[in-house]
């Protein structure tokens, strides 16, 4: 029961972060499961289904407010799954140490990136929406769902960050779109792909679905309440604390 409890509380502060931020929930939920005594390879594929959650969460409030686009909702799904599926399908064949340590270098790079240009995300323009942009768009995002599919946290910081570098989003509605694309059908993608690769702890589903759908619309309605400039800075903090559990292990 103690070990319940404690998986919600962190849980729940983790997905509100992530949902908050647009990614990272991995940074304090998967060391909680490999800490409270799961394999990697379990821990991974019950983390994955439990972001889900988030992503139903999150979404419970971001529709109310018609904050999603439709048209990256389809380039999201069209150029991540592939990805995702795929990633999830290599990651028995990846060396762990290694790929989680130049992603933390990569992921710190994002916040530093995103500190340095003090404008970016602050405002919504038009960019890349032709069909150039739009395919580029999709490749890369397509390399973001292997990443996804294969590693442990910090993909969804990288969509974001795509989001609104590539395509002129504002952080508030490239938060939206990853929170709920990312989180329900890039996650569910690689939870039922890790799934069929070995066994999830399906007894600690349900508090870790109850943890992460309550912290998934709670970080959702603080990012829809608080404007572009806070949510810029919890992502820098984000990315940088996320970057360094990946690198330090």
């Amino acid at each position: 029961m103690f070990d319940y409890i404690l998986l919600f509380f962190i849980s729940l502060l983790a997905n509100t972060f992530s949902a908050f931020a647009g990614g990272g929930a991995g940074l304090l939920q998967l060391p909680a499961l490999i800490f409270l005594g799961l394999p990697f390879s379990v821990a991974l594929a019950t983390h994955k289904l439990a972001s889900v959650a988030l992503g139903i969460g999150a979404s419970l409030r971001h529709f109310r407010e018609r904050t999603l686009d439709w048209r990256f909702a389809a380039i999201m799904l069209a150029g991540g799954l592939p990805g995702v599926v795929l990633g999830a399908s290599l990651v028995i064949h990846i060396p762990d140490r290694l790929a989680e340590t130049l992603l933390g270098i990569l992921t710190m790079g994002l916040g530093i990136y995103s500190w340095l240009q003090p404008g970016l995300g602050q405002r919504e323009h038009l960019a890349n929406r032709t069909t150039r942009g739009y395919v580029i768009g999709g490749l890369v995002l397509f390399g973001i769902g292997v990443l996804n599919g294969s590693l442990t946290s910090g993909t969804g910081l990288f969509v974001t960050l795509w989001l609104v570098r590539w395509f002129g989003l504002d952080y508030k509605r490239a938060v939206a779109h990853t929170l709920v694309l990312v989180g329900l059908f890039w996650n569910g993608s690689g939870a039922l792909t890790l799934g069929l690769q070995g066994p999830i702890q399906w007894d600690w589903v349900p508090v870790l679905l109850v943890a992460s759908v309550l912290g998934g619309y709670l970080g959702a309605h603080l990012s829809i309440l608080k404007g572009n400039r806070l949510i810029k800075r919890v992502y820098e903090v984000v990315t940088l604390l996320v970057g360094v559990k990946l690198i330090i292990g």
